[in-house]
C-alpha cells in the first residue's frame, strides 16, 4: 500500500520518557491537543464513550493498559481538543490512575504524536487484514477509500489527525508525521501496481495518480468532518471510488 502483503514498516514510536520505570500517581496538566484517514464511510456521529470506574487495586498492566490508554486518549482529544485536554481526562475515560497515564505518555508534548502513531498502526493492521481477504485489486481500492475517509462528522481518528497537523513539531515529530502520511501513499501505490500488473487497471503514472487521489480524498474528508450539506444525500465513498475507477479503467473496457 507492489507493496508487500504485509505493508510498509509501521511508523517508529516515540522513545519512552526518561526516568519512567513504572507508573506512579501524579497530577495532571493541560496538554496540546487531527486531518487524516480513518476507517469507514460517512454516517452518524457516535456517542461519547462511557467513563470506566477506577479500581486502583486492579490497574491494567502491559499491552492491555497501553491500548486502553490510547483508545481513551483518541476519544478525549477528539471531544475536548488540544488546548483543554488534561492527563486526568484520559485517566478518567480509561478507568486508570493519572500516574498510569503519565507513565504511558510521559508528558504532554509527546502525547498527540504517540497516540496518532498508535491509532494509525492499529488502523493499518485492520486494513491489511481486510485487504488480504479481498479477491481483486478493485476490492482493495474500495477498502482503501473506506478506511481513508471519515466514518461520520466528528470522526475521532480524523479529528486527531487535524489537531496533530495543526501543532508545531520538531524534526523528530515531522519525521514521524511524514512516515504516517507516506504510509497511506505506499499502500495506495501497492494496490495500483498490483492492478496494473494483472491488467485490471490502466497503466497510469502511479506517483502522480497517488498525489491527486489522496488530495481528493483529503478534500472529501474535510467536507465530511465539516458536515457539508452536499453529502447529506450522497456518498463521499461512492463519489471518490467512481472518480478513481473511471481513470483506472483499462482502454477498451466499458
Amino acid at each position: 500500500m507492489p507493496m508487500s502483503e504485509t505493508g510498509p514498516e509501521p511508523p517508529r514510536r516515540l522513545p519512552p520518557p526518561k526516568g519512567a520505570d513504572g507508573p506512579t500517581d501524579g497530577g495532571a496538566g493541560p496538554t496540546d491537543g487531527g486531518a487524516g484517514p480513518t476507517d469507514g464511510g460517512a454516517g452518524t456521529a457516535s456517542r461519547p464513550a462511557p467513563r470506566i470506574p477506577i479500581d486502583r487495586k486492579r490497574q491494567p498492566s502491559g499491552d492491555e493498559a497501553r491500548e486502553r490508554a490510547m483508545r481513551a486518549a483518541v476519544g478525549v482529544i477528539a471531544e475536548k481538543g488540544a488546548a483543554a485536554l488534561r492527563m486526568a481526562d484520559i485517566a478518567e475515560r480509561a478507568g486508570m490512575s493519572t500516574g498510569h497515564i503519565l507513565y504511558h505518555f510521559g508528558k504532554k508534548d509527546r502525547l498527540l504524536l504517540e497516540v496518532l502513531a498508535w491509532s494509525q498502526t492499529d488502523l493499518w493492521a485492520r486494513f491489511q487484514e481486510a485487504a488480504d481477504r479481498a479477491a481483486s485489486p478493485a476490492e482493495k481500492l474500495d477498502l482503501f477509500v473506506r478506511f481513508y475517509l471519515p466514518r461520520h462528522r466528528g470522526d475521532e481518528r480524523y479529528a486527531l489527525w487535524t489537531q496533530v497537523l495543526a501543532q508545531r513539531h520538531d524534526e523528530a515529530g515531522r519525521r514521524i508525521l511524514t512516515e504516517l502520511l507516506d504510509g497511506w501513499d505506499e499502500r495506495l501505490e501497492a494496490i495500483l501496481r498490483e492492478g496494473r500488473d494483472l491488467g485490471h487497471f490502466a497503466d497510469v503514472d502511479i506517483p502522480e495518480f497517488v498525489v491527486r487521489a489522496v488530495a481528493m480524498l483529503s478534500g472529501l474528508s474535510e467536507d465530511v468532518m465539516f458536515g457539508r450539506s452536499r453529502w447529506q444525500h450522497a456518498s463521499p465513498h461512492a463519489f471518490a471510488l467512481t472518480a478513481l475507477e473511471r481513470e483506472l479503467r483499462p482502454v477498451g473496457r466499458g
